[in-house]
Order: structure tokens, then sequence, then C-alpha cells
């Protein structure tokens, strides 16, 4: 899942990115919300960790933006307006849920994983399959014709990916795109690493050598059932 943290104190937004990274969350961080804003139109996240008070756009305003383009995208504020005023005023900006600094980073992460829940069980189903392939997103468990498969974080999300995609090609920069952040994206011959790493082991689970096909020029996706 990706997730955008926007806050403008640089050593809290590294400590959240390296907190959510540590918990294989795709993350990427703006310091404004403008900055923010351009993040959401280009790429599709799953949460908002979201400032109030902000450089060029404030957090209500963006939260205000994002719901007048009728975004169902959550947002969880976090500030260190502690009113019931000023929580009245984010909430009903259009905010999911709502936290003053300084918290404790144990409850900020059950409150995303709430959010996380509550928007994945509207919008998606955890279990994903193609052949004898299977997926499940919840359990982090895949299997080969019920031969377990033992995958690193990324080469999860990238099968993930691929599955969900089915038959559309996908680029090498629209995967690092979608699933490394915008912050530190790797090269491309970082994905061909992982292609191969996935292609192994899927390999040794029984599946066909073929099964994630290259399009030579283009980029990968599955082989047609």
């Amino acid at each position: 899942m990706r997730i955008l943290v926007v806050e403008d104190d640089a050593q809290l937004a590294e400590m959240l990115m390296e907190a959510l990274t540590d918990r294989q969350y795709v993350v990427d961080v703006a310091q404004d919300g403008e900055e923010a804003w351009d993040f959401v139109k280009g790429l599709e996240y799953d949460l908002v960790v979201l400032d109030i008070t902000l450089p060029k756009l404030d957090g209500v305003s963006f939260c205000q933006r994002l719901r007048s383009r009728h975004h169902s995208l959550p947002v969880l504020m976090l500030t260190a307006r502690d009113t019931l005023a000023d929580k009245v005023t984010g909430l009903d900006a259009g905010a999911d849920d709502y936290m003053v600094k300084p918290f404790e980073m144990p409850e900020l992460m059950a409150r995303i994983r709430a959010l996380l829940r509550r928007n994945q069980s509207a919008t998606s189903f955890p279990d994903l399959s193609w052949g004898s392939l299977s997926l499940n997103s919840s359990t982090y468990e895949v299997n080969y014709a019920e031969h377990p498969l033992h995958l690193t974080p990324k080469e999860f999300a990238l099968l993930e990916l691929m599955v969900s995609s089915g038959r559309r090609v996908l680029s090498r920069t629209g995967i690092i795109e979608r699933i490394w952040s915008l912050n530190d994206p790797p090269s491309e011959e970082t994905v061909k690493s992982h292609i191969k790493s996935l292609r192994n082991k899927l390999r040794e689970a029984g599946a066909p050598d073929d099964l994630i096909e290259t399009v030579h020029g283009l980029g990968y996706r599955l082989k047609q059932l």
C-alpha cells in the first residue's frame, strides 16, 4: 500500500517515513500542500498522513480541495492544535481521523491500519490468483499449486501488481512508480534484478519459465492462461 506523508518538519517526516517503510508500506513525502496535491494528481494512494500547518497550502485547505474533487482517499490529520474547535474544523474539512502532536508511534500505526482496513474492505479483495498462482494481500502468503513461495516485500509487491494487472504490460518505469517511493527511486536495473529473482522462485515452485513474459521494448506481463 502507498502512503503520502505531508509534513514540513523534516525530522518528523523522516521518522514517519522510516517507521512506515519498516512496516512494508511504500511512502512518499511532500513538504508543502501544493507538492502534495501534485503527488495526489499523479499517483494512486491508499492514505494521506497530513499535517495542518503547511507552507503554500495548509492541511485544512488541502483536505477541502481533495473532497471537493470527490476524492474518497482516507486522510489522517496530524497537528499540534489540540482544542475541540480545531478538531471539529479538521474533521469537517473531510479528515477521517485526527491526532495531536506529540503522539505515540504505536497508536499512530494502529490508527493507520484501521483506516487502511476500512478503505480496503470497501474497495478490494485480499485474495488474488492467476491460474495455479495465488496471493493473499492480507497475510502476504503466496502459493503456486499449493507450493509456498518465500518472497521479499518488494518481490511480493511486484507479483501482486502483476497479478492484479493481468495481461496489461507494465513498463519498468511504471513498476518503479507503483511500488517504490518517489523520494528514493531505484534504477531500472533494480527492477530487472527483482524480476529475475521472482522468476527463479516461481520456477522452483513448479511454475513455467515464461509465466512472467518479457514484452521487448515495453515491459512485463503474465503469460496468457
